[in-house]
């Protein structure tokens, strides 16, 4: 008898005390996916309104209140009967880390207070860029590379990513697969021409996968050392230093044509008006009615 009291007493106990929670995504967020987040009580009716949403920032090691910036695309937390939610429409890496629900109501236990941290993550994989070594990655490789014959080509592919991305590149027509970021063709020949293939796959989510395909031509030994693309990025830089320099020769002769014509275009100034007065009997003197006889200046 008194073991049932006791674990009735423990029961109403329990009972008359809300837990906290928030609820989320549990399987990979893909950027771009829509993410809900909710808070809401169990075990009890208690008031959702005095509940918000709370972000760990990792910069600052603190829980800052989530709140609608619009310079950073936060979206408003929406208030329901029994629940506050919250909406991510495009979720990016900005967004990922752990999120909780706070109470602001006073003299609540710990459990009503916090919930426990949600942690998600957000998977993503940018473009792809081929680079040649050699070359600033700024300038990056056209579809088409051609080269001499005997050239040393050596290709770099890379991608930002949530994680390290698996790299690996082929050959149309031939049956290898090179497994790196970096492929190198030494001394080419025309065996050598051909679409070369280099693929970036998310070592989490298969889905995540991006390609880049190059083509590179072989030139004939009497080829023009302008009809390769290193010749052709020669002429172009060189043709925009020309460029450059006949500009700042041009402001140069301008500016100082304008100096000079704005130094001789001042001559000396008329100040005998300074030296003595004008009457109205004078021969300087302006046509006057007035028969004063004092000086004008």
């Amino acid at each position: 008898m008194n073991v049932l009291l006791v674990a009735a007493v423990v029961a109403l106990i329990h009972g008359s005390y809300a837990t906290l929670l928030i609820k989320g995504p549990t399987k990979p967020v893909l950027e771009g996916e829509s993410v809900t987040l909710e808070c809401l009580y169990s075990g009890s009716e208690a008031n959702i309104s005095q509940v918000h949403f709370e972000k760990f920032d990792e910069y600052t090691r603190k829980w800052l209140p989530v709140r609608e910036r619009f310079w950073c695309f936060n979206p408003k937390p929406v208030m329901q009967s029994d629940r506050l939610t919250l909406t991510l429409p495009h979720p990016g890496r900005f967004n990922e880390g752990s999120y909780r629900c706070v109470s602001n109501t006073e003299n609540v236990t710990e459990q009503e207070r916090s919930s426990e941290p949600l942690t998600f993550k957000v998977y993503y994989m940018g473009e792809l860029l081929l680079t040649r070594a050699g070359f600033t990655s700024y300038l990056g490789v056209s579809t088409e590379l051609k080269v001499r014959l005997g050239d040393e080509v050596l290709l770099k592919c890379s991608a930002g990513s949530s994680e390290e991305p698996i790299y690996y590149w082929s050959k149309d027509g031939d049956d290898w697969i090179l497994p790196s970021s970096t492929l190198t063709l030494r001394k080419m020949t025309a065996a050598d021409e051909g679409q070369y293939t280099c693929v970036a796959e998310h070592p989490s989510v298969e889905t995540l996968s991006k390609k880049r395909t190059i083509s590179i031509t072989v030139l004939p030994e009497d080829a023009r050392w302008y009809e390769s693309s290193d010749g052709q990025l020669i002429l172009m830089i060189s043709a925009a230093a020309v460029a450059l320099l006949v500009f700042l020769l041009s402001m140069s002769v301008f500016l100082c044509r304008r100096a000079k014509q704005a130094k001789t275009s001042k001559g000396p100034i008329d100040d005998r008006s300074q030296k003595k007065p004008i009457y109205k009997t004078s021969v300087e003197s302006l046509p006057s009615t007035c028969a004063d006889k004092q000086p004008l200046v």
